[in-house]
């Protein structure tokens, strides 16, 4: 059985007929692809909750108690996250689910939240992760090789959790790692960021480089177990970006700029593919322009159409699993050069025989996917 997911968003006005049987299914996908919540308040919005059989119903009711409780949860954290850096010389530019939030997009709408993700310059890290420590944020990262691997090759320093409330920042300085074959540098980014009003200090990615970051994250990360979560809000942002004059154009023309041409033309792919939406025809040119070869389309097309699936039994097929693997080895490929992955391969191999070390191994493991 494919995603019975897909089809709610590609046709969003139209209601599913589903059983009982159907609902158990539906939402054992949605849970696995961290779209429960996304469900709730769609089904919400429709005002079709009543429709819905009891059992079922209580676990939409559930999820949309638990997206009011994070949202004020966000709302505060940000509030923080400003205060505490409000004598650094960066803009702070939310990234992700917390920018969809304070900047009020159509991603925001049913989404559950696991940590915030900020962008500063990358000269003032030292400075930001000092001020957040003041303010009771702390690494709890102790490997000495886990933190090499965060503060030499990655574009964020390691997480840092809230000692009494337990909320997680990730601080990046880029959206890509600086070993990627995707190298972005983050002070252009940081110059078209845009401020959000209402938030004193607070700024977003401007609306070409959130669609990007979106497109890069989804198929650098290699975390696919939410991949149609990750593609639906790269959905969201162009129907939503879309309807401006020059938006479009002005993708192309970033995606070409910043080298993400390849990343933007799947993600195109696949929203089309699954939702409907498509680029307009004026740019179907700019689109030839950034495809990539027939045979990488061809093998990219194959594994992801299995890999977006959610993770969950009913999804199943024959090759999902060798297709989710290939596209994570894909992933180390893009992200690092070769001199770098195989020996944190060949660690990561080591301790997963020595399970008293394994713990370091494992927050390296995030670190890659």
């Amino acid at each position: 059985m494919r995603s019975l997911l897909a089809q709610v968003w590609a046709q969003p006005n139209e209601q599913p007929a589903w059983t009982l049987s159907k609902w158990e299914t539906v939402l054992g996908q949605a849970r696995q692809a961290r779209l429960l919540g996304r469900l709730a308040r769609h089904y919400a919005d429709h005002h079709w909750l009543v429709t819905v059989p009891k059992q079922p119903r209580q676990y939409l009711e559930g999820a949309l108690r638990l997206i009011e409780r994070q949202h004020h949860e966000v709302q505060w954290e940000t509030l923080c996250i400003r205060r505490a850096l409000m004598g650094v010389d960066t803009p702070v530019v939310m990234l992700k689910g917390a920018a969809y939030f304070v900047a009020g997009l159509p991603p925001r709408h049913g989404r559950l939240f696991s940590d915030i993700d900020i962008m500063v310059k990358k000269e003032c890290l030292p400075e930001v992760e000092g001020a957040l420590f003041r303010h009771g944020w702390i690494s709890e990262e102790r490997d000495a090789y886990n933190q090499r691997y965060y503060r030499e090759w990655m574009h964020e320093i390691p997480p840092m959790t809230h000692v009494q409330r337990g909320t997680v920042i990730d601080v990046h300085h880029t959206i890509t790692p600086p070993t990627s074959r995707f190298k972005v540098d983050g002070a252009r980014l940081l110059e078209c960021a845009v401020a959000i009003d209402g938030w004193e200090g607070v700024y977003v990615l401007a609306p070409v480089d959130m669609v990007l970051h979106s497109a890069v994250h989804l198929f650098q990360e290699g975390e696919f177990s939410h991949g149609l979560r990750d593609l639906l809000d790269i959905n969201d942002l162009l129907l939503h970006f879309g309807t401006d004059a020059g938006f479009w154009g002005a993708l192309f023309a970033r995606a070409r700029d910043l080298g993400l041409g390849e990343p933007l033309f799947h993600a195109l792919h696949h929203t089309q593919r699954l939702f409907g939406t498509r680029a307009p025809q004026e740019s179907a040119q700019a689109l030839q322009d950034i495809r990539p070869n027939w045979i990488t389309r061809q093998l990219m097309s194959a594994l992801l159409n299995r890999a977006l699936q959610p993770l969950h039994p009913s999804c199943d097929e024959p090759g999902s699993n060798l297709a989710r693997w290939l596209l994570y080895i894909r992933s180390h490929y893009l992200r690092m050069p070769w001199y770098l992955i195989v020996p944190h391969l060949t660690r990561k191999a080591y301790m997963r025989y020595f399970p008293k070390n394994g713990k370091a191994a494992m927050n390296a493991d995030q670190v890659v996917r």
